[in-house]
């Protein structure tokens, strides 16, 4: 197994593309051991020390470093876990029941139909790029609350991200949009 990497605006973030499906479908992001019940892969990572963050997608898993270690030397363990849960057949998660947020549902008004079209077509592609996602969360008061996840979670230009390019695409198609804030944790 050949697994490339790719670095993500986030210093702390790497992208590791296996070359296999990572997950079916949609996203999966832990912030610590104690949230990987349901992902063998995930655990896996975990158990290298320095790794604060997984992140899960159809085709990459992003690793989020803490800041004090070199990826020179934790980027081998990493690769090594990648291998060996790929070699055991596990699936890199066992329940994929969460509801998921983007997708349109009967209960949205028009607003945030659209709201979730744009965030599907425009920005969930290219935060993918980065090793990443975003994902929505409300519409109150003319404000989109968003989730930052994978290599977004935590990443300096992620602010910048949501205020200067999520923000002002929004309020360009979407008059009723007045400001995009990330969700707090």
């Amino acid at each position: 197994m050949y697994i490339q990497t790719e670095d993500t605006p986030n210093p702390e973030t790497l992208k590791f593309i296996p070359g296999v499906v990572v997950l079916k479908s949609g996203t999966a992001d832990f912030s610590n051991l104690k949230t990987t019940d349901n992902s063998p892969l995930a655990s896996r990572l975990f158990k290298i020390e320095g790794v604060s963050r997984v992140f899960l997608a159809s085709d990459f898993i992003s690793v989020t470093k803490e800041s004090h270690l070199d990826w020179n030397t934790l980027k081998p363990s990493i690769l090594t876990g990648i291998m060996e849960h790929f070699s055991s057949g596990l699936p890199s998660i066992y329940d994929t029941n969460e509801k998921n947020n983007d997708t349109n549902s009967s209960e949205d008004t028009e607003t945030i139909k659209q709201i979730k079209d744009l965030l599907e077509t425009r920005v969930r592609p290219a935060v993918a790029m980065d090793g990443g996602d975003i994902t929505f969360c409300s519409f109150e008061s003319g404000v989109v609350t968003l989730q930052m996840k994978g290599a977004c979670a935590g990443c300096p230009s992620s602010t910048a991200t949501l205020k200067m390019g999520i923000e002002n695409m929004l309020r360009h198609y979407i008059p009723e949009v007045t400001e995009v804030r990330a969700a707090e944790l």
